[in-house]
């Protein structure tokens, strides 16, 4: 079993199995739409969306793979005929879409099934562990009362002259004065000891304030995002074949795309589309070559990575506005700049707190000034360089 599938009950403050899947579907109902984002942007989204929950079902991360599910299943069922612009979904997108929602709806309801039995599995555990510890409750307060209500039998008193000897009388120590060494390993809680400790009334958590991005469970509980293993030689791949428009002060722009291996968002490909640069700018050209190629290695879009041909690794307006729309589908999403006149590469994201919800806010375009207080992005340290891990590069551009 793993870590995911050994769910903490303390998630949603509910031990009842049907009261926490409720929350799991409650929680996994928490979708809404941007009317900024086209909803291409989300068909897209969805395909990967489907992609990682598979992997986490094949993991037997249940959770997460059910939460992914219902949120794909809320999306598209639900909530995306609700953008204004829906009527542009092409009717390629819409089939592909619907071929998917066949898939997963009786994957989903598996799902439930499943997770209803861990549930009560965990539950019954927990009624016997809690049967079991009062019961030895009980036992040890019978023992302690008998052992104060026995009183020694009183000697004779001319038997007690005849045999007297002189007696030393020494105070007693009270036995709670006494200090012994802590020489024991404390014990690690497991899931049920939080379930024996949990108050009988515990409200459950409202995590309803504020959606969950798409292509995250986010049902770990944990402070933080699941870290991007980023392969150490990645930058100088990318700088080596960006060289040329370097050397002539063109910026160059790639997408950084993976798959999920036990929570961790591995980059493996490298994928250059055609595009047009010039000094402070990198746009994206025939965009479908690269959805064609992810479709058929099944990858995940974990970022983007372009130049800086003659300033340092920092994000522009534009590229805060760019960086964006990555971030606002998948919280870990990195956004890595490569300055090669200053030898520095930067690794950075939207703050999760101000800078995200900002920038999807602001409506200007182009190169426009940005307050700096409180920043607007910040170093994603979420990732992880990793000097073994292999890198794929796609050029498109030839």
């Amino acid at each position: 079993m793993t870590e995911h599938e050994q769910s903490n009950p303390s998630d949603f403050g509910i031990m009842d199995p049907h009261g926490r899947l409720k929350a799991l579907s409650d929680y996994g109902n928490t979708v809404e739409i941007d009317h900024s984002v086209p909803p291409r942007r989300y068909y897209r989204s969805g395909l990967e969306m489907v992609r990682m929950a598979n992997v986490y079902l094949e993991e037997g991360s249940l959770e997460n793979a059910f939460i992914l599910y219902m949120k794909f299943m809320t999306l598209f069922l639900e909530k995306i005929r609700h953008h204004p612009d829906f009527k542009t979904v092409s009717p390629t997108d819409r089939a592909v879409n619907a071929e998917k929602l066949r898939e997963v709806l009786p994957k989903a309801e598996k799902l439930k099934s499943r997770l209803l039995e861990q549930y009560q599995r965990e539950y019954d555990n927990f009624c016997e562990e809690q049967r079991r510890r009062e019961k030895e409750r009980l036992r040890l307060e019978l023992e302690a009362k008998k052992r104060q209500t026995v009183i020694p039998p009183i000697p004779d008193a001319k038997e007690y002259e005849k045999h007297s000897v002189p007696v030393v009388v020494v105070p007693s120590i009270p036995t709670d004065s006494i200090v012994y060494p802590d020489t024991f390993e404390p014990k690690k809680p497991t899931s049920l000891d939080i379930m024996l400790n949990l108050p009988r009334n515990q409200p459950s958590i409202d995590r309803s304030t504020k959606p969950a991005s798409l292509l995250s469970p986010s049902i770990q509980g944990k402070v933080g995002l699941r870290t991007v293993i980023v392969p150490s030689r990645l930058m100088g791949r990318f700088m080596h074949l960006a060289l040329g428009n370097t050397e002539k002060n063109i910026e160059t722009c790639g997408i950084l795309a993976g798959k999920l291996d036990h929570d961790r968002l591995i980059i493996t490909h490298l994928l250059v589309p055609k595009q047009i640069g010039t000094a402070d700018s990198c746009t994206t050209q025939n965009e479908e070559e690269i959805f064609e190629y992810q479709d058929r290695h099944d990858l995940i879009t974990f970022g983007w990575i372009h130049t800086h041909p003659s300033q340092t690794a920092f994000l522009s307006s534009v590229d805060l506005h760019t960086h964006c729309s990555y971030q606002r589908m998948m919280p870990e999403a990195v956004a890595i700049v490569c300055a090669p006149r200053y030898q520095e590469n930067g690794f950075f994201m939207l703050t999760p707190n101000y800078g995200l919800d900002f920038i999807a806010n602001c409506k200007q375009t182009g190169f426009h000034p940005h307050p700096t207080e409180p920043p607007l992005f910040m170093n994603a340290d979420h990732s992880k360089l990793d000097s073994s891990a292999p890198i794929e590069v796609v050029d498109l551009r030839r």
